[in-house]
């Protein structure tokens, strides 16, 4: 009996260890496209473990490196729980190169059969290499030295695919490429990779995408089972670039239409700082464009538009363009930064999005009229929902935390603008101290409690307080360098996922978490 007793306790400990062990991995939030959803928020409500209380010098700190082959630009991605053939059960996060590679990492640690990547793919084969920055230009404004995987990846976890854009040289030819992997293997799916093309038709003439100029740098984007591929320049103006946005089905790769946002002209690329599209509840793509020659309703340039989707034809809705869009253009201030789109308001507009550029003036746009362009406006827009006009000059993507929607600007403080009721404030809660660099921030937080922003400044990871925007640690601050971030490139971006940091480097992914 007493035997008996015992098992029956013993088997009661094993299965609640089980159930605690589900309920961690359950716990444990996966991050499968840029700037956690596709509303780009920027915020990850779900971190329990890092808090304004243990961030700091003393209880956080550098973890572990491990090193790439090329740069890493896009940001790294983050699954718990993934069972990799022959290793084990694995907390991953996917990093992209610049060298055309994509590895798989442990994500807790560095040591033992950690120390090297759990799988790692290359797509230079068959004599391919990555772009060599003198054949695809801007070297000089980017420090790039190849172009290959610029921006992040997308994960279907579901389907458990990571699709990722590629640009190699081939046989003295540019070809990207859409590549479908396996995130247990990195091997390609079937169907994958396809080559990237797209034709547009305007005005009875066809307009063909042209690879060697394009560079595919905002983050892809996976809504409705179609993924978006977004294309702008090499990093300055001049030749053949251009915006394109194009669909392929998630499951056969096949085309599902493409736009061009400037029809027989050059320069409006949609690069967004490497953000991602946006999409709202009802599947419309959200992006925003750079440069280029404007005309109504034909082209685009210093441009917010919005696409739709219907079977393989992905068509113009919707589009907003600032009245000064040519002072902005002389002047090389282009909407530099995705689209923010907003929880549901309330108030005459509940569906709005929020749109910032190099200039630093907020946008307030209405999702189902965007305003398309005042021709007599002449120092606002007094067409569209709202307007701050300046108020964050060269800054990173906006952020939305809290009822709060949080900027960032270069030799500028960081600033909380409280939204409420569809309207933003137009003097901020809270404000850091002036920072010098533009990198996209993002929050972590455990609901509405516990926010920390995060930014990189000054080739440094910085944290604070989101609710005081008090500078909580810098990476630049321990003792004996203990926590120095090694050399990051042009657009670098960095992600918070269950208690760790990671930052992408000239070299390497580089984890911060509690010591």
């Amino acid at each position: 009996m007493i035997a008996a007793i015992l098992r029956a306790r013993a088997l009661a400990v094993c299965a609640l260890l089980v159930l605690a062990g589900m309920t961690s991995g359950r716990a444990q939030t996966p991050v499968t496209t840029w700037h956690y959803d596709n509303s780009r928020s920027g915020a990850n409500p779900n971190e329990t473990i890092l808090t304004p209380q243990n961030v700091n010098k003393t209880q956080f700190g550098k973890l572990f490196t491990q090193p790439v082959d090329g740069q890493v630009i896009g940001q790294a991605l983050y699954l718990p729980q993934v069972t990799i053939p022959k290793l084990g059960v694995h907390n991953v996060v996917y990093v992209p190169t610049m060298n055309d590679s994509v590895y798989a990492f442990d994500a807790d640690g560095a040591t033992g059969s950690n120390a090297k990547p759990l799988w790692h793919t290359t797509f230079l084969i068959n004599g391919a290499t990555a772009v060599p920055i003198k054949l695809q230009g801007a070297g000089g404004v980017t420090g790039w030295t190849e172009v290959g995987i610029v921006s992040t990846p997308v994960i279907d976890q579901v389907a458990g695919t990571l699709y990722v854009v590629a640009k190699t040289y081939e046989k003295s030819k540019f070809v990207h490429r859409l590549h479908a992997l396996d995130i247990t293997t990195g091997m390609e799916k079937t169907g994958s990779p396809v080559v990237i093309t797209a034709s547009y038709e305007y005005g009875g003439k066809g307009y063909v995408f042209a690879d060697m100029m394009q560079v595919n740098r905002p983050a892809l984007l996976l809504e409705n089972g179609y993924v978006y591929v977004a294309f702008g320049s090499n990093g300055v103006r001049g030749g053949l670039e251009k915006g394109w946005v194009m669909a392929y089905d998630a499951t056969t790769l096949q085309p599902a239409g493409a736009f061009d946002d400037e029809p027989g002209s050059s320069a409006a690329a949609v690069w967004m700082r490497g953000g991602g599209l946006s999409a709202d509840s009802a599947g419309n793509i959200y992006g925003a464009t750079a440069d280029g020659p404007f005309e109504a309703g034909i082209e685009f340039g210093q441009s917010v538009f919005k696409l739709s989707q219907s079977g393989n034809a992905l068509q113009l809705a919707d589009w907003f363009t600032p009245f000064n869009e040519k002072y902005l253009d002389d002047h090389d201030l282009d909407l530099s930064e995705p689209l923010l789109v907003l929880p549901v308001q309330t108030g005459k507009y509940p569906n709005l999005l929020a749109a910032v550029g190099k200039e630093g003036t907020i946008y307030i746009l209405d999702q189902d009229n965007l305003g398309h362009f005042c021709a007599t406006c002449t120092k606002t827009d007094t067409q569209i929902v709202q307007e701050l006009t300046a108020f964050a000059p060269e800054g990173g993507a906006l952020v939305y935390w809290n009822n709060a929607i949080y900027t960032s600007a270069t030799g500028a403080p960081i600033a909380a603008l409280a939204f409420a009721d569809g309207a933003l404030a137009t003097k901020p809660f809270a404000q850091s101290q002036k920072v010098d660099s533009g990198h996209s921030p993002v929050i972590s937080a455990n609901g509405t409690t516990a926010g920390v922003l995060w930014q990189l400044t000054g080739g440094a990871l910085s944290a604070f307080n989101a609710n005081t925007l008090v500078k909580l640690y810098g990476s630049g601050e321990a003792a004996d360098h203990r926590d120095d971030l090694s050399a990051i490139p042009h657009f670098a971006n960095l992600v918070v996922a269950n208690g760790k940091v990671y930052v992408g480097t000239l070299n390497s992914v580089v984890a911060y978490g509690l010591l």
